[in-house]
């Protein structure tokens, strides 16, 4: 089944319980999903699992961003609004790795590259994310990145 199948499933099930919450972010959910096959419409295989996360990963992006900015605003209803659609998205995206696997990864790209010094940052994060991808929030990544070198901040 793909994603695009089972939040339509779960779509179904939200109107019948009467989940308003989770009715509207799947219904965001499956937009942002059309939106994207619209996008590769015309390209060879079309929309793929992989584009379909990729998707899902920049909606629970942009819901990080925004409670951040709620929290800052000092308006905790629609940050608490913001974590309850992204705790719903978060369910259709793949598990995230710990910081203790991304550190595992991160060693390795390490080696493999002989990486040593801060500036080096440039040859080791193009690997992790490719081993990472979908699995680990970006921002988490580059600062155990820059850790693991000794760059500050």
């Amino acid at each position: 089944m793909t994603l695009r199948e089972r939040i339509g499933q779960d779509l179904r099930a939200a109107m019948k319980s009467g989940d308003r919450v989770r009715l509207e972010t799947l219904r965001t959910m499956r937009a942002v999903l059309l939106e994207k096959e619209i996008e590769k419409r015309g390209t060879a295989g079309g929309i793929t699992g992989e584009d379909e996360v990729a998707a899902l990963t920049s909606a629970a992006k942009k819901r990080k961003e925004s409670i951040e900015l709620f929290t800052q605003g000092g308006r905790p209803e629609l940050a608490a609004q913001e974590e309850a659609e992204l705790a719903i998205i978060r369910e259709y995206l793949p598990r995230q790795m710990s910081s203790e696997e991304i550190t595992a990864v991160i060693g390795a790209a390490i080696a493999s590259t002989g990486a040593a010094a801060p500036g080096d940052f440039g040859k080791v994060m193009p690997l992790v994310m490719k081993e990472v991808k979908g699995k680990a929030d970006g921002k988490l990544v580059q600062e155990l990145v820059r850790k693991a070198l000794g760059t500050p901040g």
